[in-house]
C-alpha cells in the first residue's frame, strides 16, 4: 500500500459506493480487503447494519479499527484474516452487498468471486472496481496482471454471478467499475435490458 494521504486522494468513496449501489442496503456488507477502512468507514455510514472486513496485512487491520474508532462508527467489524485461502467466515446468503475493490488481480479471482456469490443473497450485489490498464495510472499493480471489465465479466459467470451493469466512478479517473448479482433460476443467466453492452 501507498502512504495513507497519497492512497485517499485517489478515491471518492461515497460517489463510488453510491455508483456501485451501495446505498440503504436492506442487511450486511462484506468487504474482501480493508486497507486502511477507505471504503469500510463510508460504506457504515451508509447503512444501518454491519459492515464485516477483512484483511491479510495486520497493519491495515490495526488501522481501520482505529479509523472506526476516530469516526465513531460502531457498525463495523474488523478481522484480520486470509479470505482468499479462508473465505470471509461469513454464513451462506448472508451479505446484501459485496465490495471487491482492486483485488480481482489475485491468482485465482474465481475463487474469490464464488466465495462473493456464496455470501451474497438473492437480490444483493457486488460491487467491483479497479485499476485501468488502458491509461497511466499513478499507482496500481502491474499491467499485465490487471483484469479487463470484460475479463471480468466472464470470471463473474464461471462463479454464478451475473453481469448487471458498468458505470462510471465519480473522481476516479483510473479506476472502471462494475455491478455483478446473482444468476436467476438456479443459476440460469437471464437476460434482460441491463444485460445489454453499453
Amino acid at each position: 500500500m501507498p502512504p495513507f494521504d497519497m492512497w485517499e486522494g485517489f478515491f471518492d468513496p461515497d460517489n463510488i459506493l453510491k455508483a456501485l449501489g451501495c446505498g440503504n442496503v436492506p442487511g450486511d456488507v462484506v468487504e474482501f480487503g480493508c486497507g486502511y477502512g477507505t471504503f469500510t468507514i463510508a460504506a457504515a455510514r451508509r447503512i444501518s447494519n454491519i459492515v464485516y472486513t477483512s484483511d491479510i496485512d495486520s497493519s491495515m487491520v490495526r488501522a481501520t479499527i482505529d479509523r472506526a474508532e476516530q469516526a465513531q462508527v460502531r457498525n463495523v467489524v474488523v478481522e484480520n484474516r486470509d479470505f482468499v485461502s479462508d473465505g470471509c467466515g461469513l454464513p451462506d446468503s448472508s451479505a446484501s452487498f459485496v465490495m471487491l475493490f482492486n483485488i480481482l488481480h489475485i491468482e485465482d479471482p474465481v475463487s474469490l468471486l464464488r466465495e462473493a456469490h456464496r455470501v451474497l443473497h438473492v437480490g444483493g450485489s457486488v460491487g467491483v472496481i479497479h485499476w485501468r490498464r488502458d491509461i497511466e495510472t499513478p499507482r496500481g499493480p502491474s499491467l499485465e496482471i490487471r483484469p479487463q471489465p470484460s475479463q471480468c465479466r466472464e470470471w463473474a459467470e464461471q462463479a454464478g454471478l451475473r453481469w448487471f451493469s458498468s458505470t462510471d466512478l465519480p473522481n476516479s479517473p483510473w479506476h472502471w467499475g462494475m455491478i455483478l448479482g446473482h444468476r436467476a433460476d438456479g443459476g440460469r443467466l437471464v437476460r434482460s435490458n441491463v444485460d445489454r453492452p453499453r
